[in-house]
């Protein structure tokens, strides 16, 4: 498994070595030695979430500002633009974002630290998402990014008005967003 640190060095794409033959494929999905060596520090995943998603759906930025999450995400059906945008003030990449195309057919894992935003949109018709995190889910500290904030211009590579839920829909800028230290 390649590991290949993104413009923001701590968002990390991992890219699996695929055997595949006329009978189908294997690859290792997911290895604690390898993804800690790259990641610098040790992690404890407690939680694997699985999301299923139709064309134009956007999901996201979503962070939780106690109780964060690390996520280490990956596609298992279709296609996404996945993003994460840095929360953290002390770094000097506060307020950037990086993208990646997760997709069945790439089979690329993206590494999303705790301390960032994160969101994908489905390009594909239909995207199933798997993704492991480093803590629970806690509703009460959920927050969200908006998605379209001018300051932050992300490339979604995606034309027209995605589908948002309810929450997503009423999510703050990062000028009024909740941050961490």
């Amino acid at each position: 498994m390649n590991a290949t640190p993104l413009t923001i060095p701590e968002v990390i794409l991992f890219t699996p070595k695929v055997f595949g033959d006329d009978r189908g494929f294997f690859y290792e999905s997911f290895n604690q030695k390898i993804f800690e060596d790259a990641v610098g520090r040790p992690v404890k995943f407690v939680q694997d979430n699985h999301s299923s998603s139709v064309k134009g759906v956007l999901r996201g930025l979503h962070y939780q500002i106690k109780q964060p999450q690390g996520k280490l995400v990956r596609v298992i059906l279709g296609e996404v633009l996945d993003v994460a945008v840095d929360l953290r003030k002390s770094s000097k990449t506060f307020g950037h974002w990086v993208s990646a195309h997760l997709s069945a057919s790439n089979r690329h894992q993206l590494w999303v630290p705790e301390g960032f935003a994160h969101g994908f949109v489905v390009l594909s018709d239909k995207a199933e998402f798997l993704y492991k995190t480093t803590d629970y889910y806690a509703p009460q500290y959920e927050r969200s990014l908006a998605w379209n904030d001018p300051k932050l211009s992300i490339n979604w590579d995606f034309e027209g008005e995605p589908t948002l839920s309810s929450k997503d829909q009423f999510a703050k800028t990062l000028e009024e967003a909740e941050t961490f230290n």
